[in-house]
């Protein structure tokens, strides 16, 4: 396989320890958690639970029954956003954030259902607090905002626009996509009252994972509803967490490998963090002092996820991206589902290649990536 630099789409390679998890949740205790009392449906249920209670710990959040599964991070997205909100209704969002809250917002505005507004960045890539405030209305219902841009690795001022949602009493959504498993998340240092993640990133687990904390007194109008396991006598969805907005079989294999993942993230976090930090700096220098090498990403450390994004030369980055596969590295170019963004940016057309690194990353491979870019030329 090409030299792995697309981890910000999905991570790789997976911990072992998570394949193993996969396997013997398929051939071991294969069975539907929840649904049955044998010793096999017990297992399943007892992983799906203790992947939710690892989850809370990840996220420092107070009670892993408010930590619901779902299948990815657009996902948890649907529902944190579509289960917030009433006819009428304005959203604040940025414009840095993804089409899995841009196309819900935009679905719902065109149906006439709500109103949003995009907040856009400061010239540094960072979204101002007070921008987010001047934006409210007496009907502002929430506020999304990205953790961390997908585009950029710009990470956002989130505990501060928290600290604003709980003066004015406003819901507010954090999108942790690139965040949980790479960047420490404290829900209740955030002041968020929903965070979603996908479990395939930095959390290692497999796709078809992801979740949203559901902060205390906060409820969701449905987006799913069917068999639970539970109050199986109503017609209605039953009321009790985390089964109201888990409808349907879960992913077994998959939470067994998110739970994996989570405790690779738990126990290496802090060095995860220092060596993909590390890792980030001498890419982002490197490119930088490349002629002709436009790089779009923060030059403080502290303020950037790890991945840079930038366009090299004259060429598109849909075509920088293809020469550098054929160079054998995997990198991503194009929009990155972030429009608005690119907007920001000027990229629009352009787009942007954008090179993320995981924990299995190295600097050799960054140097021999740095090469590979100055050969574009």
């Amino acid at each position: 396989m090409s030299i792995y630099f697309d981890n910000a789409a999905t991570s790789h390679p997976k911990p072992k320890a998570v394949l193993d998890a996969v396997a013997r949740a398929m051939t071991e205790f294969n069975a539907n958690p929840g649904r049955s009392g044998h010793p096999a449906a017990l297992a399943a249920a007892r992983t799906v639970l203790e992947t939710r209670e690892k989850l809370a710990r990840l996220l420092n959040a107070p009670d892993p029954m408010r930590v619901i599964h779902c299948f990815n991070c657009t996902d948890a997205l649907n529902l944190a956003v579509k289960g917030s909100l009433h006819a009428g209704d304005h959203v604040v969002a940025t414009a840095l954030e993804h089409n899995s809250v841009l196309r819900v917002l935009g679905t719902l505005a065109a149906r006439g259902r709500i109103a949003f507004t995009l907040v856009r960045p400061r010239t540094d890539g960072f979204v101002d607090p007070e921008d987010i405030r001047a934006a409210l209305t007496v009907k502002t219902a929430l506020i999304v905002c990205t953790h961390a841009s997908n585009v950029t690795g710009a990470i956002q001022p989130v505990a501060a626009i928290g600290q604003l949602a709980r003066e004015l009493g406003i819901r507010y959504l954090i999108d942790g996509a690139q965040a949980l498993g790479g960047l420490p998340v404290d829900v209740r240092a955030l002041g968020c009252d929903l965070y979603a993640f996908p479990g395939h990133k930095s959390l290692l687990g497999p796709q078809g994972t992801g979740g949203l904390y559901i902060g205390e007194g906060i409820g969701l109008f449905t987006q799913r509803e069917g068999g639970t396991g539970s109050s199986s006598d109503s017609l209605l969805q039953p009321a009790e967490l985390p089964e109201r907005y888990e409808s349907g079989t879960v992913n077994l294999p998959g939470i067994a490998g998110l739970g994996a993942g989570c405790d690779h993230a738990q126990k290496n976090l802090s060095q995860i963090m220092m060596r993909e930090r590390e890792l980030c700096q001498a890419l982002f220098e490197g490119l930088s002092a490349i002629e002709g090498v436009e790089v779009y990403s923060p030059a403080r450390e502290a303020g950037r996820a790890s991945l840079v994004s930038f366009n090299a030369f004259d060429l598109s980055s849909a075509q920088a991206a293809d020469a550098l596969a054929q160079r054998g590295f995997a990198v991503r170019g194009g929009l990155h589902c972030a429009p608005e963004a690119h907007r920001f940016l000027g990229t629009l057309r352009r787009g942007v290649v954008r090179a993320s690194l995981g924990h299995a990353n190295t600097f050799e491979e960054v140097e021999r990536f740095l090469a590979a870019v100055r050969s574009l030329k």
